[in-house]
């Protein structure tokens, strides 16, 4: 079957595009902006090192990257509603394009704050390219098994989220050099900064460039999708959505739930680390990383399948007070064990986006847009919690101190699974 748009100008256009190449289009947007977003928790112990900032400093890194869901997800939902679901990816794509490319004046000027700046902008991008992905995968196909269809499309997302870190690892991580930031000063300290900083530069140069050639080829189906029509707000932007308690619950959850796993995976390098846990070196902890990523992405291809046939609130519930009883294994001891038990939150992670997406938004319709630009902002919990997090581990001198903090948003969620296990 194609499909071809109407309205939103180019009329004359004549670009199809089938459902099944639009699955996996959308599919495909999933595993950009997972890769993209998990990249953070590489260059964090980087730039922790290049500016010898303590946790709750590094996690700024997280606090601009995730404010931008709260500053752009309203604006980029209305965006999208007036450009249309292609044209709005198209925006959101060159939108990251410019956050890679300031990554270059960052890491000339040697400057936190640019690099800081570089990372709201892209993350502005991504926010829009997620307006639109969530929802559209949700209505490529029956309704009555969106949740299923959501956590395998998630599943890219997490693949992408294995495979940067790693990749991220080696060309960041690796060039290390064994000078200390802390002894140098004045024009060796900026010089240092500047040589070491390279490695992101060079690596967000060729994303760039990527996304570029992927603007390119989704700017050619513009107009792929036939009777695209949207609702105008009925409120504030859409936040009378709020006023429903499974949708405003829904929203709280998303919250807690990405400030959850952005806290763990930003402090999975400093844990492995720690001499109580597993000892590793900077690059070799970092190549960890895609363990906690990598669990989430088989758990999303396994829970595809099991929310076929088990109530998908259930499920939520379960997974989320398993993640809890893996950080108190983690906590409550040493070595491998210690740190495989924080990696393995992973696989409990894997539905719990998707699932409290659709379980928040079932029954939206029309306003499937509005709810998806409210759920963005939503995403702003990778903002505060992590920075909380990194508080929480200053203030007391202990990471698994920290983790006491997701371990109370993962306690919520399971309330939610539990609240939204009957059908909207």
């Amino acid at each position: 079957m194609a499909v071809q748009a109407a309205g939103g100008g180019d009329e004359h256009a004549s670009e199809t595009i089938d459902a099944p190449q639009l699955r996996v289009f959308v599919m495909s947007l999933f595993f950009i902006f997972g890769g993209i977003t998990s990249l953070n928790d590489v260059i964090i112990p980087k730039l922790k090192e290049l500016f010898t900032l303590n946790y709750t400093q590094a996690m700024l890194v997280q606090f601009c990257f995730f404010t931008a869901y709260a500053v752009i997800g309203i604006p980029g939902a209305r965006l999208v509603k007036k450009l249309g679901y292609m044209r709005g990816v198209v925006a959101g794509l060159l939108t990251m394009l410019a956050g890679c490319l300031l990554f270059i004046p960052a890491s000339q000027t040697a400057t936190y704050a640019v690099f800081l700046l570089a990372l709201f902008v892209l993350a502005s991008g991504v926010v829009i390219v997620q307006v639109v992905a969530n929802p559209l995968i949700s209505m490529l196909g029956k309704p009555e098994t969106a949740h299923s269809r959501l956590t395998f499309a998630q599943a890219f997302n997490s693949l992408g989220t294995t495979i940067f870190p790693y990749v991220g690892s080696l060309l960041i991580l690796g060039s290390l050099a064994k000078v200390n930031a802390s002894e140098l000063s004045g024009e060796a300290l900026d010089a240092y900064r500047t040589s070491e900083s390279q490695a992101i530069v060079h690596g967000y140069i060729a994303l760039a460039a990527a996304l570029a050639v992927v603007a390119g080829v989704v700017w050619l189906f513009r107009n792929a999708l036939k009777g695209e029509r949207h609702q105008e707000s009925s409120g504030l932007a859409g936040l009378d959505l709020l006023r429903r308690p499974r949708f405003g619950l829904g929203a709280l959850c998303i919250f807690l739930y990405v400030g959850a796993e952005v806290s763990i995976g930003s402090l999975i390098v400093s844990y492995l680390r720690q001499a109580s846990v597993m000892g590793l070196e900077e690059q070799a902890a970092g190549k960890m990383i895609p363990l906690y990523w990598g669990g989430a992405m088989v758990g999303r291809f396994i829970g595809s399948a099991v929310l076929r046939v088990v109530s998908p609130g259930k499920v939520l519930a379960g997974v989320a007070l398993g993640a809890i009883a893996l950080i108190a294994v983690s906590t409550a001891t040493t070595g491998p064990v210690s740190g495989y038990s924080l990696l393995a939150i992973g696989l409990m992670n894997a539905i719990m986006f998707p699932t409290i997406f659709s379980l928040a938004c079932e029954k939206l319709g029309p306003r499937a847009a509005d709810g998806s630009g409210i759920i963005n902002v939503a995403i702003f919990g990778g903002a505060l919690v992590p920075l909380l997090t990194g508080l929480i581990a200053d203030a007391t001198g202990s990471l698994s101190v920290g983790l006491f903090l997701p371990a109370v948003c993962y306690g919520v969620i399971a309330y939610f699974g539990w609240f939204a296990r009957r059908s909207a």
